[in-house]
């Protein structure tokens, strides 16, 4: 797995010294921010790692920390940290896709136990936003009518049908098509519907 960046953001610096020291005894890099709002303002790319963040802090509570970042699209696991968390606070910050909620204080063993599986899940999420985004850019390169094309090739209409439903020759669905697999790469019917899937297509 490439070096990834732990960001602690913790409104209390006991906590975020000995999380930070915890961490980088594990051979992980450690970004630490007082506030949220500070955490966001530095964030500048998608990177592996995961955020570890209180419930509880001045400015922007951890809550809605995790709100604007999915606002944002920033793919980063979270997990709460917090000595003042609740049952309805905890499913709250779950089905937001919260990693994990862990209450202070936390063992290294505990952490490290919810720290490397938001990490797999980090590439995972990386590696798919990747593949949307050269999904993406290859659709971008067809034209209006290719893609009208590879939408009723993929729903799975013959390319005689398709000719009757754009109102064109036979000859030019085909050319079509030909020119949709070459700019997209796909090998098949099944891939190009795979490509068009990853696009939101």
């Amino acid at each position: 797995m490439a070096a990834a960046t732990i960001f602690i953001i913790d409104d209390e610096p006991a906590v975020r010294d000995s999380l930070t020291m915890m961490l980088e005894q594990e051979g992980l890099n450690v970004i630490a921010y007082d506030n949220a709002p500070a955490f966001l303002a530095a964030y500048q790319e998608e990177i592996l790692g995961c955020a570890i963040v209180d419930i509880r802090m001045p400015d922007m509570d951890g809550l809605t920390l995790q709100k604007e970042m999915l606002a944002r699209d920033i793919l980063l696991p979270i997990i709460f940290l917090t000595g003042h968390g609740d049952i309805p606070m905890s499913v709250t910050a779950m089905k937001a896709g919260a990693a994990d909620f862990l209450t202070k204080p936390v063992s290294r063993e505990k952490l490290m136990n919810t720290v490397r599986p938001a990490l797999r899940e980090s590439d995972k999420r990386l590696t798919k936003a990747a593949c949307i985004e050269e999904s993406l850019t290859l659709l971008n390169s067809l034209t209006e009518r290719e893609r009208e094309v590879m939408l009723l090739a993929i729903d799975g209409f013959s390319n005689k049908e398709i000719a009757r439903r754009l109102d064109i020759s036979h000859r030019t669905v085909e050319i079509h098509k030909s020119k949709i697999m070459h700019k997209t790469g796909a090998i098949n019917l099944l891939d190009l519907a795979a490509i068009a899937r990853e696009a939101g297509f």
